[in-house]
């Protein structure tokens, strides 16, 4: 399959992203350029959830109008995802007309299909989720209910609404989640599976009385509410990638759709989205990937924590986006919350980047330099280093397949320690003539650089550049081919911080 399509979630625009957006962003870009280095043709979305209460709240503190704030917001999100060099394909926001277009016909055709209706509803609404907490999702402080992920009293809410038929659907959903491989890791299939076991399938409101949200997208056909903000949302994958607007471009990129989501939106992007896709008659996702929280003072980084890691922060401490995206992407987890400080930054900043990659750059460059004028020419290349970047290589290659990019990472700092240790065994500085091991060592580099080109895309380029080799599909790199390495300098990559303590 030659298309690769990937999202990350559409994010609140209620202050500009943090860690916590990078962390999720970052991954989703490291996959799509590495599919694009496997010359799939990728198509990577991104973008803003800009209607609904939370935005409509967060406008009048301010004293602007919503459109107002989505408008400024999304050019600070675009702005930072320049700085941290993502390479999205469409920025797309709700506000979007198409967007509203599509939003308002899918909420008429679910409608006329009869998976929705009206009826009345009272229940406990939290409004940083902009949902619904029914007895045992929420918990209890001082008797009082509370919400689970802002830990912020919930409000109790009565109101006629349109909900969506959720419950005809549970024994598909079942089957799906059991058997179709669709959620990554497997475990967070099995936690859907077991929820909806035990708690069955309600039936969901999926609208607002204008008189309590009036930022939101119309009900077609009864103006007096505005559709609710989850389904709104979700509804952004299918308009990204021309549900509307070119049959031809969704049906060849949606074949092969790919969700990253945290895992505190799960079930909304499982039962709920799921749902929904089988009721439009819309095929399911290829993936949803799922991964774990970042951690800063024992609790889930976030604004209602306030244990928020700014983005400028970390470019100005790690000396640009390459940095940012190597620290995000090595402490990656799917399965397992990372708790993150800047100690454990600076080292990963320090010992890998600086030390390991960095280090051995700068050091076979300045040998080439010195030795050979910067002019190395083919040799063999040493039997065990080939044996070493062959086997890296390969299991690099496995492990992006797989969607682990930290366990992809790793491979390759591995195959860098071996080339620094190489560099100390052969001491070619010694040597009169260190052509075979220094084009043994380039080898290595060169692999090492197009593999992590995903993930540090500026200083790939660079050394790339520097060296005099190019950036190619790493599934289709032999060894030993290259004629010639003109070394015309020997940069220094990644300038080591100096370590603090956890702030």
């Amino acid at each position: 399959m030659n298309t690769f399509y990937i999202t990350t979630p559409i994010y609140y625009p209620n202050g500009p992203p943090h860690i916590g957006h990078a962390y999720t962003t970052v991954y989703a870009d490291v996959l799509a350029r590495f599919a694009r280095l496997l010359e799939k043709d990728v198509f990577f979305l991104t973008g803003n959830d800009e209607h609904g209460l939370k935005i409509q709240r967060f406008a009048e503190k301010l004293g602007k109008t919503p459109k107002e704030v989505v408008d400024e917001m999304a050019t600070v999100y675009r702005d930072y995802w320049l700085r941290l060099n993502i390479s999205y394909d469409y920025f797309i926001r709700t506000t979007d007309s198409v967007h509203e277009k599509v939003v308002m016909d899918s909420f008429r055709k679910l409608y006329e299909k009869g998976y929705v209706y009206k009826d009345k509803y009272g229940g406990f609404y939290c409004v940083e989720c902009e949902k619904y907490y029914l007895p045992g999702e929420y918990v209890e402080v001082e008797g009082k209910p509370y919400c689970p992920i802002h830990n912020k009293p919930l409000e109790y809410l009565e109101e006629e609404t349109y909900y969506f038929k959720l419950s005809e659907f549970k024994d598909f959903l079942l089957q799906v989640l059991r058997n179709d491989k669709i959620v990554y890791p497997e475990e967070y299939s099995l936690e859907v599976t077991s929820r909806i076991e035990k708690e069955g399938l309600r039936d969901i409101s999926i609208a607002r009385p204008v008189e309590r949200v009036s930022w939101g997208v119309k009900v077609p056909f009864d103006p007096s509410y505005v559709i609710y903000v989850w389904f709104d949302a979700l509804l952004n994958y299918i308009t990204g990638a021309g549900y509307a607007t070119d049959p031809s471009r969704f049906e060849k990129y949606w074949v092969n759709v790919h969700h990253v989501v945290g895992k505190d939106i799960l079930w909304f992007h499982t039962a709920v989205w799921f749902s929904i896709l089988k009721a439009l008659d819309i095929p399911l996702p290829k993936k949803v990937l799922v991964h774990a929280f970042l951690i800063n003072k024992g609790l889930k980084i976030g604004k209602s924590a306030g244990n928020v890691i700014s983005i400028d922060d970390l470019l100005s401490r790690y000396n640009g986006p390459d940095g940012v995206r190597y620290i995000l992407s090595r402490v990656f987890n799917m399965s397992k919350d990372s708790e993150v400080s800047f100690e454990l930054m600076d080292a990963i900043y320090n010992d890998e980047l600086a030390d390991t990659y960095g280090n051995l750059v700068r050091r076979v460059g300045a040998l080439a330099m010195k030795k050979l004028k910067g002019k190395i020419y083919r040799r063999e290349v040493d039997k065990k280093l080939n044996e070493q970047i062959t086997l890296r290589l390969n299991t690099y290659l496995e492990r992006m397949g797989n969607y682990d990019v930290p366990g992809a990472i790793i491979e390759i700092m591995e195959l860098l320690r071996e080339g620094n240790a190489y560099v100390n065994n052969t001491r070619p500085w010694e040597k009169e003539d260190p052509s075979k091991e220094l084009y043994s060592l380039l080898e290595l580099i060169r692999v090492s650089t197009i593999t992590l080109a995903p993930v540090i895309p500026n200083a790939a380029s660079k050394v790339a550049e520097e060296f005099g080799f190019r950036i190619e599909n790493p599934a289709r790199v032999q060894l030993g081919v290259l004629e010639r390495y003109n070394i015309r300098n020997a940069p220094i990559l990644f300038k080591k911080v100096m370590p603090q303590q956890s702030t």
